[in-house]
């Protein structure tokens, strides 16, 4: 059995959910997460929790495949507050 995604199939999404604190020098460090998550509406839903509870939040996805490290680039879902820029 092969892990490739046959043509007409949704390619694997990797969808993670971090929220940001500030630490005793001021930077941001990750407080919760990163997180995998289920759907993108999961990690909206969880982001928008744990917006009033952190310095920073942010859910984002990308097309994935691990098997062949192929990665596509970030969607940002949800963002609130300070986070680091993504790379």
């Amino acid at each position: 059995m092969s892990d490739h995604v046959l043509p007409g199939q949704k390619k694997p999404k990797l969808i993670v959910v971090v929220a940001f604190d500030r630490g005793d020098e001021g930077d941001l460090c990750s407080a919760y997460g990163p997180t995998d998550q289920q759907s993108e509406e999961r990690a909206v839903r969880t982001a928008k929790a744990l917006a009033s509870k952190h310095i920073g939040v942010i859910a984002w996805s990308r097309d994935a495949d691990p098997a062949l490290g192929d990665y596509g680039p970030p969607t940002t879902l949800f963002v609130s507050g300070d986070v680091p820029d993504m790379e």
